[in-house]
């Protein structure tokens, strides 16, 4: 099976063409009224799928415009609202028609963000004491900055940067009287709104994704940047986010809100006045999990654009249109689509995703993301089994179990590890009495695990657990969420010979770094990360060109690199090439998580305290990375410790 990738997809295998089709109906029937609908759900969902439909649609009539803006692109950004505006402006600058229609009306609302930018222009601007606006001659070179911004377009001459610099002086000049902020803000959008008319623009579609990997300052400045600056008639915005991570953002943005009901309302309130309709994207259950996998690895080795692919989606999209019959496509399905194409590396795809789609369900909580991830993980450790030779030692359920606890359940993993490595016959007798233990007190209401009733079902509950009641260990696993879904799911491995799983789980660290020094090219791209922050950036593109296990192999090469360290008191080279890697794969951040865990505290210099935000996107990640640093300030040098009581960024 190949890698799978985790970039949005035009195929539909999720059914969230519906939301789609949907959303632009919304749009269609809201007449020219200004409208803001918000695509939710957690991270790796699918919202940015949901957008990249919507961008795709053709519409009839030439009358819509779709632009995109990517909230994260401008992370660095010193004003995240003048990012938007001019993402927005820029955009619409680009597109030869429009500009052919209102180049006057163009030329006007760039002269009209020229306060926004002043300060902003190569660091050296900033507005006059008096006004708030720049100086004239500030305004000129603001103006030829700004028209020489957009590359290659028609409109970019000496005739219209000059013309754009007079406006610009002509503008200032008018707003001497009342150079307020408020009668800027209004001339913009009085400016920007002719624009939208000059142009012939019925619907002005602006996507915005991934305000939810932003730094809480910048996703509410280009939240108020919708609010304030372009959300008027014929204008609508589609904002992918995680209203979750957006309530945190206007938490920590407003962090002197009154204790109590207020702190917890706020955010909700400023979400729903921002958004008109939200959209949640639902997890996926079982079914649908399954179906989803199996879509995933038959496409992986049939293409997604061949014929047999489409008549198994077409099957597929038909039991997902109807998620409550928790019907799935499987083996018959797959055959019956791909004919002669079901071949036997097919056939073992197929069978593997329907053993393991019930525990991978469970575990990932039915995210996609999680999902493809976890898969590309399985197949990987799965190759490596098989170049090492011991792939017949390996059954890729149990290898799926070991993962999601290892994933999951990272303490539970690693008790479980150390009891297989001390027992004669390789097996776990802890484990084997949680999934007893779990098996009788979970049981299964549709694809939920629920805690047992005191049905006649769930008689013999209380034997179980008056037998085994003191066991300290196995009550506080059973505390954790989750954990017992997991537990009680088929196949049951507390009895297996785990030495093999834990083998390839463990050893695949060793041999990356093994393959990685048999390849010079590979090597090459580690050189370039470890020599200085300019060597780094330029290995990017050759990073993100690399297959995922050549992926693996530099960033473990990377983090052998940055064990072997002498001197702790400095940021060794490694890391910080480490995090420009992760800058183009994140999949990698739980492992530069378990490697900050691993460094020796009380030698670390006062560069461990920050700089780990490039790196850590994720939620659960950026919690990890607190607990980390948390703990940091007990075990870590003196100059850490007092590092971190100062500066609580990282």
């Amino acid at each position: 099976m190949g890698y799978i990738s985790d970039h949005e997809t035009k195929v539909d295998l999720l059914r969230n063409k519906a939301i789609a089709n949907t959303i632009l109906d919304i749009i269609a029937g809201s007449g020219t009224k200004p409208l803001t609908i918000g695509v939710h759900g957690y991270w790796g969902a699918g919202k940015s799928s949901v957008l990249e439909m919507i961008a795709e649609h053709e519409f009839q009539g030439g009358k819509t415009l779709v632009i995109r803006f990517n909230g994260w692109q401008f992370e660095g950004f010193e004003d995240a609202k003048i990012a938007l505006i001019e993402g927005v402006v820029d955009q619409l600058m680009a597109n030869k028609t429009i500009y052919a229609k209102a180049k006057e009306q163009i030329l006007d609302v760039v002269k009209r963000i020229d306060w926004l930018k002043a300060a902003k222009k190569a660091g050296g601007l900033a507005f006059t004491a008096a006004t708030g606006l720049p100086s004239p001659d500030q305004a000129i070179d603001l103006a030829k900055f700004a028209m020489a911004k957009v590359s290659g377009g028609e409109w970019a001459t000496q005739e219209n940067i000059a013309a754009a610099a007079e406006g610009v002086k002509g503008y200032l000049k008018d707003s001497q009287d009342k150079p307020t902020v408020a009668k800027n803000i209004r001339e913009f959008n009085s400016a920007f709104k002719t624009l939208i008319e000059k142009a012939e623009i019925e619907r002005l579609i602006v996507l915005v994704d991934d305000l939810d990997r932003c730094l809480p300052e910048t996703a509410i400045e280009t939240l108020e940047a919708i609010r304030l600056f372009v959300m008027l008639p014929r204008t609508a915005f589609v904002i992918g986010a995680d209203e979750a991570m957006i309530r945190y953002a206007v938490t920590r943005h407003f962090p002197d809100l009154p204790a109590g009901t207020a702190t917890q309302d706020y955010p909700r309130a400023y979400l729903e006045k921002l958004i008109q309709v939200p959209f949640r994207i639902p997890a996926m259950g079982e079914a649908e999990t399954k179906t989803y996998l199996t879509l995933l690895a038959v496409g992986s080795l049939v293409g997604e654009e061949s014929d047999e692919f489409k008549v198994l989606l077409g099957k597929a999209e038909g039991y997902m249109s109807k998620p409550w019959l928790q019907k799935s496509i499987g083996d018959s399905e797959v055959s019956e689509a791909l004919g002669k194409a079901y071949d036997s590396d097919v056939v073992a795809a197929v069978s593997m995703v329907d053993e393991i789609s019930a525990v991978l369900a469970s575990g990932t909580k039915g995210n996609p993301r999680n999902v493809k991830r976890f898969l590309n993980s399985l197949t990987l450790r799965l190759a490596v089994a098989k170049a090492r030779g011991f792939e017949n030692a390996i059954d890729s359920p149990v290898l799926a179990k070991i993962m999601l606890a290892e994933q999951f359940f990272p303490d539970v993993f690693e008790e479980i590890a150390r009891e297989v490595g001390t027992n004669t016959e390789g097996s776990s007798p802890s484990l084997h009495r949680l999934e007893q233990r779990c098996d009788k007190k979970g049981k299964r209401a549709g694809n939920v695990m629920t805690e047992a009733d005191t049905s006649e079902q769930a008689e013999p509950i209380a034997t179980v657990a008056s037998a085994q009641a003191h066991e300290p260990r196995i009550d506080a696993w059973m505390t954790q969420p989750n954990i017992i879904p997991w537990a009680g799911q088929d196949p049951k491995i507390g009895t297996v010979d785990l030495r093999p799983y834990l083998f390839v789980v463990n050893d695949i660290k060793n041999f990356a770094m093994l393959a990685a020094a048999l390849d010079p090219r590979l090597l090459a791209i580690v050189d370039k990360l470890t020599k200085d922050d300019m060597s780094a950036a330029s290995a990017l593109v050759a990073v993100a060109a690399l297959a995922p296990e050549e992926q693996m192999l530099v960033f473990e090469e990377l983090r052998a690199k940055v064990l072997r360290t002498a001197d702790w008191e400095r940021k060794p080279q490694a890391l910080a090439g480490m995090v420009q890697f992760l800058t183009k794969v994140p999949e990698f951040e739980n492992r530069y998580l378990e490697l900050l865990a691993q460094l020796p505290a009380d030698k670390l210099g006062v560069w461990a305290a920050s700089g780990h935000g490039r790196a850590v996107k994720t939620p659960s990640g950026q919690a990890r990375l607190q607990q980390i640093i948390e703990g940091w300030k007990t075990t870590g040098s003196e100059s850490l410790k007092s590092m971190i009581q100062v500066d609580g960024n990282v």
